[in-house]
């Protein structure tokens, strides 16, 4: 399986097509999808062998799981009452197994009022992994988090002092979704490496290595023991 921020599915559907022939996943989660429900791409991804779950209201957000098995169910958004979570998560159900595509909010800063939101929504998301690993449920949540879980995923850790992403609180709320028995299945392969997920192409940061990582896949603990190997980052950021 795979996850990506495609920011702008219509933008970047021939880089999805070329980037399928050539990884060939059987799970794609995609993030910023920028697009209404009604408007999503379901007959053409179909064409390419893969059926969508996709939950999608503006050109704002938008979250998807692809998969070339179509999903028993979709579950739009979290399963409380929180109303205000808008679209930043879908999952599709296959069986026993729960696929959910997450786009975290980013947090703009630590003064600002959608900082407390991306907090409240990283609970959302614990409380949601959490509901579903009682339910017997293998998980398995992949995307954009937006949060770098350690210095070790920061390009220079000190360039980002009092910045979102790598704030102690933010940092907090990912390891409580990981104490309910979820697991980094990048940082179990890789425990030392720095490899990244964003840069900022305005800088040229992809040439020079800075980034960070904060595209992350989660897997529960027993389907994290299934993991064989990591696929690299560079294909699609470049």
């Amino acid at each position: 399986m795979a996850t990506w921020n495609v920011n702008s599915i219509r933008a970047r559907f021939d880089k999805l097509k070329e980037w399928i022939a050539y990884a060939k996943p059987d799970v794609i989660c995609l993030q910023e999808t920028k697009i209404k429900d009604e408007e999503f791409p379901y007959s053409e991804l179909e064409d390419l062998g893969y059926f969508g779950c996709h939950f999608g209201t503006s050109q704002w957000n938008g979250v998807a799981v692809l998969s070339k098995s179509r999903a028993d169910s979709i579950q739009i958004g979290f399963s409380s009452n929180w109303q205000d979570q808008e679209a930043r998560m879908v999952a599709g159900v296959f069986d026993d197994l729960w696929i959910a595509s997450v786009y975290v909010p980013n947090g703009r800063s630590l003064e600002d009022q959608h900082y407390q939101f991306k907090l409240r929504w990283l609970e959302e998301l614990q409380k949601e992994v959490s509901l579903q690993r009682e339910r017997g449920r293998s998980v398995l949540v992949a995307g954009d988090f937006n949060v770098a879980p350690t210095d070790l995923d920061v390009w220079d850790p000190a360039s980002f002092v009092g910045a979102t992403h790598v704030s102690e609180a933010e940092r907090e709320a990912l390891r409580r979704i990981e104490q309910v028995g979820m697991v980094d299945i990048f940082r179990k392969l890789y425990p030392t490496q720095r490899i990244y997920t964003w840069w900022d192409f305005r800088q040229g940061a992809f040439h020079k290595g800075q980034g960070l990582r904060i595209d992350l896949v989660l897997a529960d603990v027993d389907l994290a023991k299934r993991q064989a190997w990591g696929l690299s980052t560079e294909k699609h950021a470049k």
